[in-house]
């Protein structure tokens, strides 16, 4: 594969991001990966509630990035789902389920040793533009 047979990347951030040491997403072709997501509300702080509404504003964040890059939850091909708490699973699991309802991407969910900013949940995507 030649130079300009590679296909063009482009590394997007929005207000959420600047000044972060990360991209809110990546595009390469026609793939965009994004970086895990929290349950943050608009302020940027981390939603009451515990695992469920955690779930719930990460399921939200990912879908507006998701459509703001031009894509959407029924592209995503790949899950990452990081839990402060392996035995909140269960509970991760039932709101998580009903944001794909027409397909079920492949997906990895794992317990980690703490999350940032004190998340209970973490969840990066992959996705196909539309």
């Amino acid at each position: 594969m030649s130079f300009e047979d590679k296909p063009e990347v482009e590394y997007l951030d929005s207000e959420s991001t600047k000044g972060m040491p990360f991209s809110e997403a990546v595009r390469v072709g026609n793939m965009l990966y994004l970086s895990g997501q929290l349950g943050r509300d608009a302020s940027g702080k981390m939603v009451p509630g515990g695992i469920a509404a955690e779930t719930r504003q990460t399921m939200e964040n990912i879908k507006a990035t998701l459509e703001r890059y031009g894509s959407s939850l029924d592209h995503v091909i790949k899950v990452t789902v990081m839990l402060a708490d392996i035995s909140e699973w269960p509970a991760m699991n039932e709101i998580y389920a009903t944001y794909f309802t027409k397909h079920l991407p492949a997906r990895s969910a794992l317990g980690a040793n703490g999350l940032a900013l004190g998340a209970r949940v973490e969840i990066e995507v992959i996705a196909v533009l539309k």
